[in-house]
């Protein structure tokens, strides 16, 4: 005769209590992982943003009697926007992409989160009227000199700043205490393309963030052109 069992086959207070614990102890580890893994992913987007914008430099130059793009307005929140050369509208070409002028005159401006070329995807958009949040160096191809800089005249390419991370209201930027200064959004990190190509993160105290430019033997916005004597009203 087959003996059946009639015991409980559930679990009991305790034992869900116990599953319970290890699921948040396993959250708790699992979480601090992930989080750390999207902002890996935010950063790595970020950089291939600022190189592609690298390479659209060098093809803009080469198309242009090696000339560079302009910078844009300068101390001043963009509101000029219909200029070709300036670079939101020079190199987007580059990359397949609409000018700014386009994406504007389309009723398609830039909002945060939106997957574009020009957009840190952590980026905040501080409710300007135009956002870009990276910015060109405010020092390279400024408007103040009749004629653009060639990309040979700039002494030290491979250290000189393009592009970095910038507060959204202005097309360029620079190492201040004013707010056009670079942005170090990446947990206290500024991302930066350099003229060569490059792309870099580095620390934002080291970049002079909010304080001003340091004047790294690494990180110069100095270009050793004449734009260099302007330099001081930044």
């Amino acid at each position: 005769m087959t003996k059946r069992f009639h015991g409980n086959a559930g679990f009991s207070l305790v034992e869900l209590l116990v599953v319970i614990a290890l699921i948040a102890l396993l959250a708790s580890l699992l979480l601090p992982a992930l989080s750390r893994a999207k902002a890996k992913a935010r950063v790595t987007r970020c950089t291939n943003n600022l190189r592609q914008l690298g390479l659209a430099f060098r093809q803009y130059a080469d198309d242009n009697q090696d000339f560079l793009p302009r910078r844009g307005q300068g101390v001043q929140p963009l509101a000029q926007i219909d200029r070709p050369e300036d670079w939101f509208n020079a190199l987007p070409p580059y990359f397949n992409s609409p000018s700014y002028q386009d994406l504007c005159a389309a009723n398609q401006r830039l909002k945060p989160g939106s997957a574009s070329v020009f957009l840190c995807p952590v980026a905040i958009d501080p409710g300007s009227n135009n956002f870009l949040p990276y910015g060109m160096n405010m020092n390279l191809c400024p408007w103040n000199l009749p004629q653009a800089t060639r990309f040979a005249e700039v002494v030290r390419p491979s250290q000189v700043v393009a592009m970095a991370d910038a507060p959204g209201p202005y097309a360029s930027t620079f190492p201040s205490a004013n707010p056009y200064t670079p942005v170090a959004r990446h947990a206290g990190r500024v991302t930066l393309l350099f003229l060569a190509g490059q792309v870099n993160s580095l620390a934002g105290g080291y970049v002079g963030c909010g304080v001003g430019d340091p004047h790294r033997d690494d990180v110069r916005w100095l270009t050793g052109t004449d734009s260099d004597a302007s330099a001081s009203k930044y």
